[in-house]
């Protein structure tokens, strides 16, 4: 190709241009995608990191001064207390003395004296049975109450014909009233007499009664793998209780006393051990390792590595790291 420029003759060969490189292109596109995906990367941490070097402060250059910011938690005191295990069992409250009456011979029940709920003392007929057969005459029998109470059922009704071995009435005293539970056979070793308890009752929602175990059974039932246990309420006995009702038994099977305690959600279970955050006075929280003892769904007894007095964080504590600077809000 030739042109002319000032008279000047001027030949340009094409073939001279260099052509861009393919193996530059590749690398530049390399390069630009690494930058952008660095870019991407870091942008999550760009408001921590702003964060950490703290607030504008000053002079219109923008520049950043020393302060740092605090992280609100929520903080807890160590103080001693009394804590418990418990198991939550389902149980039925009964008359602590009840008994079944049967008559002295067979035959038919001719009369009934008294209604369920009736009160009967010991030796008062209750009914009677005519023994007498086709062709044969007999006397009628009394049938009697073996001890005084009240009458919890009448299972037969005048007509009907008895024998020796069937129940007349069931006769309870209610005075005295016990708490009858079977404990699974996982518990079945905690469960000793002299053991305390609360009873909770459907009737009664949101009152606690104390109990305490009174009889434990020497076996396990082979079918249900329990162990029977009875339990009497402690004071005077509350008029409202009847037997019958359904109760819910907490029965406790460990107390310490003055120990060390804090909230359950206090502590972090991380790689197998325990911590907490401890604030000091400059409102900067530590990591702690702590040793747990006893727990409850609230609470949790430390054994090792609090002092009574010590504000750990119980709310936050998941966002902090060690020596970090906090802001304590009730």
């Amino acid at each position: 190709m030739e042109s002319t420029c000032k008279g000047h003759l001027v030949k340009i060969n094409l073939k001279d241009k260099k052509k861009p490189r393919p193996g530059l292109i590749v690398t530049t596109v390399i390069v630009l995608l690494i930058l952008i995906i660095v870019g991407f990367g870091i942008r999550p941490y760009i408001p921590f990191l702003a964060a950490q070097e703290g607030p504008l402060i000053g002079g219109q250059g923008g520049q950043r001064g020393s302060a740092r910011i605090a992280t609100v938690v929520r903080v807890t005191a160590v103080e001693t207390g009394t804590i418990e295990n418990n198991v939550v069992i389902n149980g039925d409250v009964l008359a602590m003395n009840q008994v079944s009456i049967f008559p002295t011979v067979g035959g038919r029940i001719s009369s009934t004296f008294l209604q369920v709920g009736d009160n009967v003392n010991r030796g008062t007929v209750v009914a009677m049975v005519d023994p007498s057969r086709p062709g044969q005459v007999f006397m009628e029998s009394p049938v009697t109450s073996t001890i005084a109470g009240t009458i919890l059922s009448r299972p037969v009704n005048r007509g009907d014909t008895v024998s020796t071995q069937t129940p007349i009435l069931v006769v309870g005293d209610l005075s005295t009233l016990v708490v009858e539970t079977f404990v699974p056979e996982r518990f079945s070793n905690a469960a000793q007499r002299g053991l305390s308890a609360k009873v909770f009752l459907e009737a009664l929602p949101g009152e606690a009664f104390d109990a305490v175990v009174d009889e434990v059974s020497p076996v396990l039932d082979p079918v249900s793998r329990t162990l029977r246990i009875s339990l009497r309420f402690q004071g005077p006995m509350d008029q409202r209780i009847r037997a019958g009702m359904f109760a819910t038994v907490s029965l406790i099977t460990d107390t310490r006393e003055d120990v060390p305690l804090i909230p359950r959600e206090a502590a972090i279970n991380t790689q197998g051990s325990w911590i907490v955050f401890v604030v000091d006075e400059d409102n900067i929280a530590w990591r702690r390792e702590i040793f747990l003892g006893m727990e409850t769904e609230r609470l949790i007894e430390v054994a090792y590595g609090l002092e009574v007095g010590d504000l750990v964080v119980s709310q936050g504590q998941n966002f902090l790291s060690d020596g970090e600077l906090v802001r304590i809000v009730e």
